[in-house]
C-alpha cells in the first residue's frame, strides 16, 4: 500500500476528442485508491487549466477522496514538489500551474 501517489504534468490531451485518453478518470481513481493507505494522498500538478478543472471535478465527485485545499479547489505549490521541465516550459509560455491534493477517506 502506498502513502502517496504523485502525478506531475501528465499529457493533457488538449483536443476534446482526445479527452478520453487523459489518465485522471474513474478507472484510474479506483486503481489508486485501492493502493493508497487509509489517509494516503494523491497529488497532481498540471499547467493546463482545462485539465486542472476537469481533474478537480472528477476528484471532487469521487467519494473515496477528500480535497485537502482549504478552498475546495487547488493548493499552493508544495516546496517538496520538484520543478519539472514541463513546469519551466509552462512558465515560459505564461501558463499557470495548478496543484491538487486529495486524501483517501
Amino acid at each position: 500500500s502506498l502513502q502517496t501517489v504523485q502525478l506531475f504534468f501528465p499529457d493533457p490531451w488538449p483536443k476534446k476528442r482526445h479527452h478520453k485518453r487523459r489518465i485522471v478518470r474513474q478507472s484510474f481513481l479506483e486503481l489508486i485508491t485501492s493502493r493508497l493507505q487509509k489517509e494516503g494522498r494523491f497529488h497532481m500538478a498540471t499547467d493546463w487549466q482545462d485539465y486542472a478543472e476537469s481533474a478537480l471535478e472528477q476528484l471532487t465527485d469521487y467519494s473515496r477522496l477528500n480535497n485537502l485545499s482549504a478552498t475546495g479547489t487547488y493548493i499552493a505549490r508544495p516546496e517538496v514538489r520538484p520543478v519539472t521541465k514541463f513546469e519551466r516550459r509552462g512558465e515560459r509560455l505564461d501558463h499557470g500551474v495548478w496543484d491538487l491534493m486529495f486524501q483517501r477517506r
